[in-house]
């Protein structure tokens, strides 16, 4: 650990058990309304900044300073707050439960899950509206442009970016400092969530926030690269080969880090994803990511399911790894 007050050990323990309660639980309708995490409770108030303070009579360099200053103040005081609650916590008699429970809720592995499940469901159905949004977790697109191949297209894309901002981010953020670390890169994800898209309303406002996300967020999208890979060989018919190409080939993608974790998914099971997409009457020619296939089947999400399940498992593992090594 490397600020004090991490918990050592302990919190490698309290770590695994959050993961496994949200293996279980973590996709529960009742839990996000009564208990939201950390993340979507920023996510309401950067919503609330961004209606307030994005408007778009102002110049781009106010735009600008007010979205920095909102990204800013939010990191500072998630990482002061979880520093707080990391001295309190060893305080209480129940302290533990309590750094549990703020742990369980930063992680978000089995929400993906669900999401792809349901996604795969609706598509052999011929429910394309259900589809739609069965995936609407996973993607910030816009949902009434997707066809069945563009959905399947963005759960592969969303559970790349999930396994990095929900569960390897999170986990090595807490691993490595604790609650602050945990809390400052929850509010930082619930922040990017909100204004860190790159379109015309947010290209100013959100500019800061994509860029700490991508720098800060680089570690955890490395990681889940390199898992990616390695899962590969747990996979039929995925290719850990192809998957170590197109990662090479997706070098200054205007995705970030993102474009990492994503091109190892879209190579290994020789997808593309990524590519043009509509913003409103506008269409963002965004680069392709993978040099495989466009019309995506529902074949290609379960394999992505399988490559998520097992990504995770092994991330889970290097984590905690990575703390122990830390810790001594």
């Amino acid at each position: 650990m490397l600020l004090p007050y991490s918990g050592g050990v302990d919190a490698l323990l309290l770590l695994v058990i959050a993961l496994i309660v949200d293996a279980c639980v973590g996709d529960s309708a009742w839990l996000r309304r009564f208990l939201p995490g950390p993340a979507d409770l920023v996510a309401r108030g950067v919503a609330y900044y961004d209606r307030r303070l994005n408007r778009i009579d102002r110049s781009d360099g106010v735009r600008r300073a007010r979205g920095s200053l909102v990204t800013l103040l939010l990191l500072v005081l998630g990482g002061l707050v979880g520093f707080c609650l990391s001295v309190g916590v060893r305080h209480i008699p129940a302290g533990g439960f309590v750094e549990l429970v703020i742990l369980f809720r930063c992680l978000t592995l089995r929400l993906p899950w669900g999401a792809m499940g349901r996604t795969v469901a609706a598509v052999e159905g011929r429910d394309v509206e259900a589809a739609r949004q069965a995936v609407g977790p996973l993607t910030d697109r816009q949902l009434w442009s997707l066809d069945d191949h563009g959905t399947l297209r963005a759960g592969v894309e969303g559970a790349a970016r999930a396994l990095t901002h929900g569960v390897v981010a999170p986990a090595l953020f807490y691993t490595l400092f604790g609650l602050a670390g945990l809390l400052a890169w929850a509010a930082l994800d619930g922040t990017v969530r909100v204004i860190g898209h790159d379109t015309p309303r947010h290209a100013q406002f959100g500019a800061l926030a994509r860029r700490l996300s991508s720098l800060l967020g680089l570690p955890a999208a490395l990681i889940t690269t390199l898992v990616v890979l390695l899962s590969a060989s747990f996979v039929p018919r995925a290719s850990a080969l192809k998957g170590l190409r197109d990662v090479r080939a997706a070098k200054g993608h205007p995705m970030g880090a993102d474009a990492l974790p994503v091109a190892a998914f879209a190579g290994v099971l020789d997808l593309s994803v990524a590519g043009p997409r509509r913003e409103g009457d506008r269409v963002v020619k965004e680069p392709w990511l993978g040099s495989g296939r466009a019309r995506a089947l529902p074949r290609d999400l379960r394999a992505a399911m399988a490559l998520y399940a097992i990504s995770a498992l092994i991330a889970a593992g290097l984590v905690v790894m990575s703390g122990l090594a830390a810790a001594y």
